[in-house]
């Protein structure tokens, strides 16, 4: 069900100013960024060995990047955890009355396929499950 850690996503008021951080004083690699419009954010991944850091810049005030980060402030946004089958994962928490924020997985970033899992069921912690 669960394979790994598949990235820590962090919010930030800009990627740019946090990539100097992370790849000039880490000097840890960027893997690439993306701007996913339905999202209303724009992300960079960065690799730190197997497992990436997901930086998350909102591209509009209403996104809920740009919600979160008025509301808490930059920091830690979600753990995401990748996950072979992501529908029959779904369908497992569901069944075992876990609070979804997606019961079906959506597109995210690379094409993957993601859901939410709502912090309620969780400890506080927002998790995503991804699948390639």
């Amino acid at each position: 069900m669960i394979e790994k850690i598949d990235h820590i996503g962090i919010a930030v008021n800009s990627i740019e100013e946090r990539l100097r951080f992370f790849k000039d004083m880490l000097s840890l690699e960027l893997a690439g960024t993306e701007e996913i419009n339905d999202q209303k954010v724009k992300v960079a991944f960065v690799k730190v060995g197997d497992v990436n850091i997901e930086l998350l810049e909102p591209t509009d005030p209403a996104s809920p990047i740009a919600k979160f980060i008025a509301k808490k402030g930059e920091g830690i946004h979600h753990i995401a955890l990748k996950t072979n089958n992501i529908s029959e994962t779904l369908k497992h928490l569901n069944e075992n009355n876990i609070t979804l924020i997606d019961t079906t997985p959506r597109q995210g970033a690379h094409g993957k396929k993601i859901a939410f899992i709502h912090p309620k069921s969780t400890g506080g912690v927002l998790i995503e499950l991804c699948q390639e």
